[in-house]
């Protein structure tokens, strides 16, 4: 692929790291030539230095011959402008990075639609889905990448006294917007069908609306999920994204920012929050709000070694998990030894993403569920899957053990009825066993 970058920054420069070695042609355009001669020692690409806003700077890049287009400045507004003029001098496909949520989620207006843009990909959002997910269900982290976070997934132990426990699941008053995708009996694990009945004791997984799942948890005869506290420190926007993600009855978020103006405004905006102020690294802030209570500390600051020192001083604290946000991998070997758990990285979870946008194919594995029993996989429908439009799920001859459990139509994602269709230009989560992704891919590619 012919393949245009604009930014020499975390993003872009990763991008080309990743997408040059993989045979494709990269041109990399930035102002900054010490940027560029950097990169140029580093990797085998072609740089420009230019304003990637100017059509001439984008012509003489060979931008409308290229296959694909990847905007990832430090600025939404450039990267809009840029990505747009992209399209319309002839570029197969677009991409664009953004940080606003406005721009993100199209609020008063399809920002992406109106500037004629394929994909808009944000960073901080998908890292802040990353780490929510882990918090709530780590096997479950790729199914919910792809739902943007709206579909959940939880593995629940069938409890004494469960109504779902000795009947038939089509007999089961599951909320519909929810599906059971494994059972694990013993040391066994198993796809379930309508017949299936469920014992105590039985871990069950289940997908579903994020809603829904106080019911599900009734029927297994369980409690729901006592809340989960979590220490947030940096009133970042990747911070903000966290806290959005983590709005609902189970987290009970604590933000800490230093900047008192900024924590007022942080306070307005994200009510379910309890904002604090305090220097967590030089005072006994965290334990004063008692960290050793809390079940995960999380350091999103746009400073890496704060992060880390933050998140190390909270795990020898008592915090039962103490994760962090890196923009850069310097640091990464040393994590492990000052007692940090896990990081994350806004600009590899931006590349996965750009890359999962981009990647050839009609089938992707996401996940396992259950060993040899139950994967997880991401299935496109195209032209080539003529077969498999407009019949109702029930009609379609679908490998054996194979369920589609998620459709993505545009920005909706939901889980199908047996009555409903697929329509060309879906992406659908189907779980099927590992062997089955040959058949899966012959039947929706033909």
């Amino acid at each position: 692929m012919n393949i245009v970058i604009c930014g020499g920054g975390e993003v872009g420069r990763h991008s080309a790291e990743v997408l040059a070695p993989a045979g494709h042609n990269i041109t990399l355009i930035d102002r900054d030539e010490a940027k560029l001669a950097q990169c140029d020692q580093l990797m085998d690409i072609r740089s420009l230095a230019g304003d990637c806003t100017r059509a001439d700077v984008l012509t003489k890049a060979g931008v409308e011959d290229a296959d694909l287009f990847i905007a990832a400045t430090q600025t939404d507004e450039v990267n809009l402008l840029s990505a747009s003029i992209a399209a319309a001098l002839g570029c197969d496909t677009t991409i664009a990075r953004v940080h606003h949520s406005a721009y993100f989620e199209g609020q008063g207006l399809d920002y992406a639609k109106h500037f004629g843009i394929d994909h808009l990909v944000c960073p901080e959002h998908t890292t802040a889905v990353a780490v929510s997910t882990t918090l709530r269900s780590p096997g479950a982290q790729e199914v919910e990448n792809f739902a943007q976070g709206s579909i959940e997934l939880h593995r629940v132990t069938v409890g004494e006294g469960a109504k779902a426990v000795g009947v038939p699941l089509r007999d089961v008053c599951m909320p519909k917007c929810c599906l059971i995708g494994a059972v694990q009996r013993g040391g066994e694990a198993f796809r379930p069908n309508a017949e299936t009945t469920l014992e105590v004791g039985d871990t069950v997984t289940v997908l579903g609306d994020e809603d829904e799942f106080a019911k599900v948890f009734k029927l297994m005869g369980v409690e729901a999920p006592r809340r989960y506290k979590v220490m947030i420190m940096g009133g970042s926007t990747q911070g903000v994204w966290l806290c959005r993600e983590l709005r609902q009855r189970y987290f009970s978020v604590r933000l800490f920012e230093p900047d008192p103006h900024r924590a007022e405004d942080l306070s307005l905006k994200l009510p379910w929050v309890t904002v604090l102020t305090g220097d967590i690294i030089n005072s006994d802030v965290l334990l004063d709000e008692r960290v050793d209570q809390a079940d995960a500390f999380v350091a999103v600051t746009e400073d890496d070694e704060t992060n880390i020192l933050a998140a190390a001083r909270a795990k020898t604290m008592g915090a039962k998990q103490a994760i962090t946000v890196l923009q850069r991998s310097t640091y990464l070997h040393l994590l492990s030894h000052v007692g940090v758990d896990k990081a994350f990285s806004p600009r590899s979870t931006a590349v996965n993403e750009i890359l999962r946008r981009i990647e050839g194919g009609a089938v992707r594995s996401l996940a396992t569920l259950a060993q040899g029993v139950a994967d997880v996989f991401e299935v496109k429908v195209t032209a080539k899957s003529r077969e498999m439009v407009g019949k109702p799920l029930r009609e379609l001859e679908m490998p054996e053990h194979a369920l589609v459990a998620v459709v993505q139509r545009g920005e909706k994602t939901f889980i199908p009825t047996a009555d409903d269709e697929l329509a060309e230009g879906d992406v659908a989560v189907v779980i099927a066993p590992a062997k089955a992704r040959k058949a899966l891919r012959k039947v929706f590619a033909g």
